[in-house]
């Protein structure tokens, strides 16, 4: 079977959000191109594409978006600029921002969720299966997040995506599955298969408390699943729909992630993943952490 599965080479990350929570910082600035540590915040999504074998990043934008096409752009300007400057090492990180990645770039005219950023890329996908990364969520682990859920694709055909255990009273935050262990793969027990999910539901209806964490590697039928899905409030086309789809097929699995998930999305959350990537990074982690040990708070 494994013979028979493409291979995933694509992956959408949707950027068109308006990212009201980070306003003021955000009435000029996309809220993926807001700092963490030393590189913008969806540099960390496009590296783990990278380190996945990813070949070509699809970007669904929105309006205000430049700056993020102008940052994976080639800048032979500026590194002529930094060579003459004695600085090749800074030359050098600019133009190794791509990573040697195709990227492509295509507009979400309307706010109308998810499902339907996605279904904005179906053109440029086209009949293979992808991989979806949020751009505000950063994962860490021995193994890239998008690289597990492609391998877990290759060997069961299926779409896959990332869940975590989040504390109930945090539920209602998050789209929750209702899944059963699938035995017999080399992934353990920390593979699901999936029966059904819930958007944000009440701690009382969760059937769990694994939430969905913001990486999903599809098979391309989901975009016809999408195309007829019908609108729910606001207008908006929700990608639980057609995971639930994929689920009734009995084409879903999660996998329980075996790593940390940073969720930047919100003010609390950028900043704990700014505190946490600081106190990581080789070169500024040891002092960062001296000088958090020393407040006097």
């Amino acid at each position: 079977m494994t013979g028979k599965i493409k291979k995933v080479r694509k992956a959408v990350l949707p950027v068109a959000g308006l990212g009201t929570r980070f306003l003021p910082a955000t009435k000029a600035i996309p809220k993926e191109m807001l700092t963490v540590v030393d590189k913008p915040l969806i540099q960390y999504a496009v590296e783990e594409c990278i380190a996945s074998g990813i070949e070509h990043v699809i970007f669904v934008t929105g309006r205000r978006k430049s700056a993020i096409e102008d940052h994976f752009d080639l800048a032979p300007e500026l590194e002529s600029f930094l060579i003459e400057r004695g600085k090749p090492e800074h030359a050098k990180m600019v133009r190794e921002i791509s990573g040697g990645l195709h990227f492509s770039y295509t507009r979400q005219s309307e706010a109308l969720g998810l499902g339907h950023a996605v279904l904005c890329a179906a053109e440029l996908v086209g009949d293979e299966p992808f991989a979806v990364l949020l751009g505000d969520v950063i994962m860490e682990g021995k193994v890239p997040a998008t690289r597990e859920l492609i391998d877990i694709y290759e060997a069961t055909g299926g779409g896959a995506i990332h869940v975590e255990r989040v504390p109930r009273e945090r539920v209602h935050l998050y789209g929750i599955i209702d899944g059963v262990p699938e035995e017999g793969t080399r992934f353990g027990d920390r593979l699901l298969r999936v029966k059904d999910l819930v958007e944000k539901p009440s701690a009382d209806k969760a059937p769990s408390n694994l939430g969905v964490t913001g990486r999903y590697v599809l098979p391309p039928e989901i975009f016809e699943y999408l195309e007829n899905t019908k609108p729910g409030a606001g207008g908006e086309i929700q990608l639980t729909d057609g995971l639930r789809r994929l689920a009734e097929d009995n084409k879903l699995f999660a996998c329980i992630y075996d790593g940390k998930t940073y969720d930047a999305g919100d003010k609390l959350g950028f900043l704990q993943a700014t505190v946490e990537m600081g106190l990581k990074n080789p070169k500024l982690g040891p002092d960062f952490r001296a000088y958090l040990q020393g407040l006097k708070l």
